[in-house]
């Protein structure tokens, strides 16, 4: 299954209809123009939630879902500290993870340790091991993205910064314990919630 968030909304494309979430709309998978009016009426419509487009041959799918978008990549990193504790921000009002587009050149791994680095001011930690990829939308002069975000859990020992680093845009650096993450729920995007049921929560 593909999860796509368009900011807290989602299009889940899956082989089955997916009946374990409640969704506005179930749609069949006819042909790629059908698709394409589906995804230009969920963009300009907020108020549908959720839509489940489906069929058996979810390669093809996914395939033809991605050519709607021009594809961009992003990496970040779930940082784990030595006292159980995660690394969480805050940008435009909202809970989450240290990311950022990929350069030209860069892998997805040493991304992912540069923007924590540069968004969180801490060095030491290293990667552990890949989690759970991110896709969510969004629209900038009139062209429709689509960006993959590659997560990595990574481990850290050293302090626990807590000075936001205001230049990348952070207002808030957060170390919260597993049992704290509930509590995040109404200030965090969707999109977090899923990556932290996914790898921390499960």
């Amino acid at each position: 299954m593909y999860k796509v968030h368009f900011e807290n909304r989602f299009i889940m494309l899956s082989p089955e209809p997916d009946r374990l979430q409640k969704y506005g709309l179930f749609h069949k998978f006819n042909d790629t123009k059908e698709l394409y009016k589906i995804i230009a009426d969920f963009q300009s419509d907020k108020r549908i939630i959720a839509i489940n487009v489906y069929g058996p041959d979810i390669k093809h799918i996914w395939k033809i879902f991605r050519i709607y978008f021009t594809e961009v990549g992003a990496a970040g990193g779930l940082v784990k500290h030595t006292s159980g504790r995660y690394l969480f921000i805050e940008k435009k009002g909202k809970l989450d993870l240290p990311k950022g587009h990929i350069e030209k050149g860069e892998e997805p791994e040493t991304c992912a340790l540069r923007e924590v680095s540069e968004e969180c001011g801490i060095t030491g930690h290293v990667i552990v091991k890949p989690i759970c990829p991110s896709y969510h939308t969004y629209s900038w002069e009139g062209i429709s993205y689509l960006k993959k975000t590659s997560w990595f859990l990574m481990k850290y020992n050293g302090e626990m910064i807590i000075e936001p680093q205001k230049s990348e845009g952070i207002t808030k650096v957060e170390w919260l314990f597993p049992d704290e993450l509930n509590s995040i729920k109404s200030s965090a995007w969707l999109s977090l919630m899923d990556l932290i049921n996914c790898s921390i929560l499960k």
